[in-house]
């Protein structure tokens, strides 16, 4: 079950792999889904629908019709208020924010449009959906983000944040997604539509200043003071995304030494270095994809990179190197609720449950509560909201907390404010977040992390989702005593659309992929190497065990 890498990984993208920019945006406008084949479907993960013109699982009908049950789902709810509207950096990005607004002004909604066309990073979104709402019970607002996230150029994606401001739960996408492909089983009857040029010109039609009113507040969330006056050498790497141009106005604004190594905007992302698999990927926590970054990081103090619609954070340390995202977050909870007392006691520590347990022992040091879930940023959304969470974070290199007063700042990830936080530690501790790491697992032990893949059919996936723990057989997990299996996730009692399975020393998750024929499974070990490996294997055996019963044993 090792991980194959591919021969390019790391290298610089070749050419026979950039994509075809004017093909896929034919394949956008011509290609028509066919809602019986499934693959073509409106379907949602756990942050928004995505796909690929190619596939023709990604193109105008498919947010014509996303669109259009959004509409309906804001007039149900009587959500009346402005939607903010951001796209990123892919190709199939900007004509699908036109297939948008076409909807949307059609059915007289009041849109927000960065000002200048700029492009919108998704904390951008967030935050101003939360400065709108603030205060308010009526004439609330919503946002969309068009991104595809970190994934790769031939990609599109549709996200929508309801008022709380975070990624819609499964109680609104279920809905939305229902809608949209009835109305894709329907040729599209029932949208409503307008021209591009008259839907720019409608009256509902408005220009709103993200970059200006995020970057503004940030002293609100960060130690601004402490990064400018320690100094820190700061080097960032937009990737190509979304906040390409909100990094120098930080730097202005706050007086930082801060370069960013580059400013290239390309949907090919020819610049990127390929990652594991050999596909183009811009993903801050790989070291394939962040090569650029890892050769340069002896200029600076503290370096980072954000995804593309920069809601993913990647630090980079001179000594260290890329840190893991699990180290990273264990570092952030340390230090955060050691340096922010305006959060007051109750504010708890949300993670993932495939997040490592240094979480929950750095936690259970600091005297807190600890909040489990399933994978998803959404479970987070309320906690944040109410600042009953401090912090929001996930393995795969997502975080959100609070401003520095305990209100509300984000409640979707947001890469850069995780970002310059790694700046305010290293101003503040006198220690970048890589040597701070080392001085946890100096005190709690050094666990060694793992995520891999197996291939699934589509009925083995719906079986992995639903297993109960009962189907589990096995007693022990690499020679130790298994002591728990869960089934759904601590925090919230939410299903975790598989099972985890926990020793003393390690533990194993394993979930079905939302959009490919695979399962993941994540594993941890504070035992080593070896030890972790023993986990990897037996899990794939003890998965594919449960899979081949069918679930739980009859009564």
């Amino acid at each position: 079950m090792a991980t194959r890498i591919s021969p390019l990984a790391g290298k610089l993208a070749p050419l026979s792999l950039l994509v075809d920019v004017p093909r896929l945006l034919t394949a956008y406008y011509t290609e028509v889904p066919d809602p019986s084949v499934p693959a073509q479907r409106v379907a949602f993960g756990t942050s928004g629908h995505r796909g690929s013109a190619f596939e023709i699982s990604f193109n105008e009908w498919h947010v014509l019709a996303i669109t259009q049950a959004i509409c309906q789902y804001r007039k149900a709810q009587g959500i009346d208020g402005p939607l903010f509207l951001g796209i990123d950096t892919h190709a199939l990005s900007q004509p699908a924010y036109a297939s948008a607004l076409e909807v949307l002004a059609a059915n007289g909604v009041d849109v927000m449009l960065a000002t200048h066309d700029e492009y919108t990073p998704t904390p951008a979104i967030s935050h101003a959906i939360l400065t709108h709402n603030r205060g308010r019970t009526s004439g609330l607002a919503d946002g969309i983000v068009v991104t595809p996230s970190h994934n790769p150029p031939d990609n599109g994606g549709f996200k929508y944040n309801p008022p709380n401001g975070g990624p819609a739960g499964e109680d609104v996408t279920g809905g939305i997604e229902a809608a949209a492909n009835g109305l894709l089983e329907h040729a599209l009857d029932g949208v409503k539509r307008i021209g591009y040029a008259q839907a720019l010109r409608a009256a509902t039609t408005h220009r709103h200043d993200f970059l200006d009113a995020y970057v503004a507040d940030l002293g609100n969330v960060i130690d601004m003071e402490a990064i400018r006056d320690a100094k820190v050498r700061i080097g960032v790497d937009p990737l190509g995304g979304a906040g390409v141009h909100y990094w120098a106005r930080i730097a202005e604004r706050y007086r930082l030494d801060l370069t960013v190594v580059s400013d290239e905007v390309d949907p090919t992302f020819r610049f990127m270095t390929v990652d594991w698999d050999g596909r183009i990927r811009m993903d801050p926590s790989s070291p394939y994809a962040m090569q650029r970054l890892l050769a340069i990081k002896d200029r600076f103090d503290i370096a980072f990179a954000c995804d593309t619609d920069h809601d993913r954070h990647g630090i980079v340390t001179a000594q260290a190197g890329l840190l893991p995202p699990n180290h990273y977050l264990s570092v952030v909870i340390d230090y955060l609720f050691a340096q922010r007392p305006q959060w007051g006691a109750h504010a708890a520590v949300g993670k993932t449950v495939v997040s490592t347990r240094m979480i929950d022992l750095v936690t259970a040091r600091l005297g807190r509560r600890l909040f489990e879930v399933p994978v998803g940023f959404k479970w987070f959304a309320e906690g944040l909201l109410d600042g009953s969470l401090g912090f929001g974070g996930e393995e795969s290199a997502g975080a959100a907390f609070l401003r520095r007063d305990g209100a509300a700042w984000t409640t979707d990830k947001d890469g850069i404010v995780p970002a310059l936080l790694s700046a305010e530690i290293t101003a503040r501790r006198g220690r970048d977040p890589g040597a701070l790491y080392a001085e946890l697992a100096r005190e709690f032990g050094d666990p060694v992390y793992d995520r891999v893949e197996a291939p699934a059919t589509p009925q083995q996936k719906k079986q992995l989702a639903a297993l109960a723990p009962q189907s589990i057989v096995a007693t022990e997990l690499a020679g130790e005593k298994i002591a728990s299996i869960l089934g759904t996730a601590p925090g919230n009692g939410a299903p975790i659309g598989g099972v985890k399975v926990i020793a003393k020393s390690g533990w194993f998750a394993a979930r079905p992929s939302g959009t490919e024929e695979i399962y993941k499974i994540y594993a941890e070990s504070f035992g080593g190497a070896d030890h972790l490996r023993r986990i990897v294997n037996e899990a794939q055996g003890i998965v594919d065990g449960a899979i081949a019963h069918g679930g739980p044993p009859s009564p």
